[in-house]
């Protein structure tokens, strides 16, 4: 019974354990563009851009609207009161008199230059614009998504090995306390493998910590906050993958020139700027805008029913209206000038990105190679520290070896096994990049 009471305790505590959500890197990457706050705000400032393009577009229906005003005159020491309603003079002797106007009005602009089509081209470029900077934003944090990701991955094997280095520390302490006891080693040398035990314990503290922290920083880029654990899957990186073939770094920047949404929003600051040219100079030209009314009105003077006055004094009118401009204060001329000023500065911006584009993809480029040579040198003196350091311990262990001398070569094993991880997830996330600037979705 006590058997089955402590298994039960047992499961019930490793169950939420078994049940905790490990992300993938996709997992990762799909969570943050459905949650993440800029990009939900970026969604926002488009959505107020199609609004906008709304009310663009709307200029060109007319303006209609409805008016009345009442008046009520009240004159208690006027024997009479004269009143003039639509160029009739009629007297009464009341002392209160009321007015009534009602009318119809409407006015509709029939040419301004080609400024309502520019508008409503230059608002749903703006709507483009705001789509390309939800891009831009999106690809921002799936980069960086990627890179805590591959550092966790780093952070994992490295506790692994400092692990394994604690638990082969703890086994030198231990033979050396055995070999002192028989008087073939000298206490000072099991103090300093103590010493050794207890740095090495840190650093595997450190990494912990180090991995935890990766750990957070990813959590809170997805817009997690809550107390939950958080753990990401680790997959098996097998050496294909580090080794893969480089993408060409020019080919690469052939195709991100064409998809890029930084060079694609460049490109369209440029085509914005250029339509402001167009919108400042149809100020030089003339409006032709036309108007229609249609009112009546009644009057307490006039004695007849109020049907009757609204239909005799019904009346409607038609006009149009023309507007050129003569002199405006240079105001026309200063916008066309500042609107040139602003193409040349997108231009000079839009090669400017181009510029920092192809450096992004060259250090990549250069990255990824670099790391691919040091992967296979590294691997090469992993293989040489590790026969070199068992050679060192067995000796150590005959009392051939002095306590110096092994822990040099621990060290030195340790630093070749750090520099094969660091190779190794350096290779990787910069092969990862170079395909993500050719349009494929961040796998590792």
């Amino acid at each position: 019974m006590r058997k089955l009471l402590i298994f039960l305790i047992i499961s019930s505590v490793l169950k939420p354990c078994a049940a905790q959500k490990t992300w993938t890197l996709q997992e990762c990457i799909d969570y943050a563009l459905a949650n993440n706050i800029t990009l939900q705000q970026n969604r926002v400032t488009s959505a107020q851009n199609q609004v906008d393009i709304n009310s663009a577009k709307g200029q060109w229906l007319p303006n209609v609207n409805f008016s009345t005003n009442h008046n009520v005159g009240y004159r208690p020491f006027s024997q009479s009161t004269i009143n003039l309603t639509n160029g009739t003079m009629t007297t009464t002797s009341r002392e209160t008199n009321y007015n009534g106007n009602y009318g119809i009005n409407a006015s509709w602009t029939v040419w301004n230059g080609g400024r309502r089509e520019k508008n409503i081209q230059k608002n749903e470029m703006a709507k483009q614009l705001a789509d390309l900077q939800t891009d831009q934003s999106a690809n921002t944090i799936q980069q960086q998504i990627a890179q805590l990701y591959v550092q966790i991955l780093y952070e994992y094997e490295a506790v692994k090995v400092d692990s394994e280095i604690v638990k082969f520390s703890k086994l030198q302490r231990d033979r050396a306390q055995e070999m002192m006891n028989v008087g073939n080693l000298a206490r000072v040398d099991v103090a300093q493998l103590e010493a050794q035990v207890t740095q090495d314990e840190y650093s595997l503290v450190s990494a912990q910590l180090q991995l935890e922290n990766y750990k957070l920083q990813l959590k809170q880029l997805l817009e997690i906050h809550t107390d939950e654990a958080f753990n990401v899957a680790i997959p098996d990186v097998l050496e294909p993958s580090v080794l893969a073939p480089v993408p060409d770094k020019n080919a690469v920047y052939q195709y991100a020139l064409g998809i890029r949404p930084e060079i694609q929003s460049g490109k369209l600051n440029i085509d914005a700027s250029k339509l402001d040219e167009k919108i400042a100079k149809a100020g030089y030209l003339p409006t032709v805008t036309m108007s229609a009314s249609m009112g009546s009105s009644n009057s307490s003077g006039i004695h007849t029913n109020i049907g009757t006055q609204l239909k005799n004094n019904w009346s409607n009118t038609l006009g149009l209206t023309l507007s050129v401009p003569i002199f405006d204060q240079k105001q026309t001329r200063n916008q066309v000038a500042r609107a040139k000023l602003s193409t040349l500065s997108n231009e000079l911006q839009l090669k400017n990105t181009e510029k920092q584009l192809y450096t992004e993809i060259e250090n990549y480029w250069l990255q990824a190679t670099a790391a691919q040579q040091q992967y296979l040198s590294a691997k090469t003196n992993v293989k040489s520290m590790k026969e070199s350091y068992d050679l060192v311990s067995e000796q150590f262990n005959l009392g051939l070896k002095n306590i110096v001398e092994l822990t040099t070569g621990k060290n030195n094993l340790l630093a070749a096994q750090q520099q094969l991880l660091q190779s190794k997830y350096t290779a990787l996330y910069n092969l990862s990049m170079l395909r993500f600037y050719e349009g494929q979705n961040i796998k590792l």
